[in-house]
């Protein structure tokens, strides 16, 4: 089994699609909240969030990778976990909000509110000084925590001038590809699958992931 350190079931959903196309079923994939009270596996769990202290995206998907799969090997259930951190770095702001995307406006996952500060700082701002790239990192800690694999890649866009689309989630409808003229919110799950960050980084980590699960089942 697959754990994701996260209980964003948008970024599960995601992940077991991306990960699909290399052999990995989606029943062996599976987020913390599986470990959650009430659910499946709830003798193992609630299983502790992890402070994202880190100072870049590789550092804070380690931390959660490595910290879960020790947590949950201390419980007795080993499994292989994947911790992933992404974020959005916007040229005319010096890279912000960066690590700091999900809590941008404060409270910790409020996307309106992260997408309604991201407008006000870009005020003003012309198209062509809009630039921005989507990151993602994504990291694999073994059932002793031990990291064994890693990878990030990044996806580059525009931020619009308004929200458009809603699909997604995050900062997708404003993130725009200059080649669509279309923001990842109005873009078909697929498509925006296939041209994202987390697209292109699981592209490059997928088949070694996937050799790692069967080596180990």
């Amino acid at each position: 089994m697959l754990i994701l350190a996260t209980r964003n079931r948008k970024k599960l959903a995601e992940v077991v699609d991306l990960l699909a196309r290399y052999g990995v079923r989606g029943e062996q994939v599976k987020d913390v909240s599986v470990f959650d009270e009430g659910e499946e596996l709830a003798q193992f769990g609630p299983v502790p969030e992890v402070v994202e202290d880190g100072e870049t995206f590789a550092a804070n998907a380690a931390l959660k990778a490595m910290q879960t799969a020790a947590f949950l090997a201390g419980q007795g259930f080993d499994a292989f976990v994947l911790g992933e951190d992404s974020g959005l770095c916007v040229d005319a702001l010096k890279g912000a909000p960066g690590v700091y995307s999900a809590r941008y406006a404060g409270s910790h996952g409020d996307d309106e509110a992260n997408n309604d500060k991201l407008l006000r700082e870009l005020d003003g701002v012309p198209p062509e000084r809009r630039g921005a790239g989507y990151v993602s990192s994504v990291a694999v800690a073994n059932p002793a925590g031990e990291l064994v694999l890693t990878a990030e890649d990044a996806c580059r866009g525009r931020i619009a001038t308004e929200r458009r689309g809603t699909g997604g989630f995050g900062y997708d409808p404003l993130f725009e590809i200059r080649e669509l003229h279309c923001t990842f919110g109005e873009l078909p799950p697929a498509v925006k699958r296939a041209l994202s960050h987390r697209g292109r980084t699981l592209r490059s980590l997928g088949p070694r992931l996937a050799g790692l699960l069967r080596s180990s089942s």
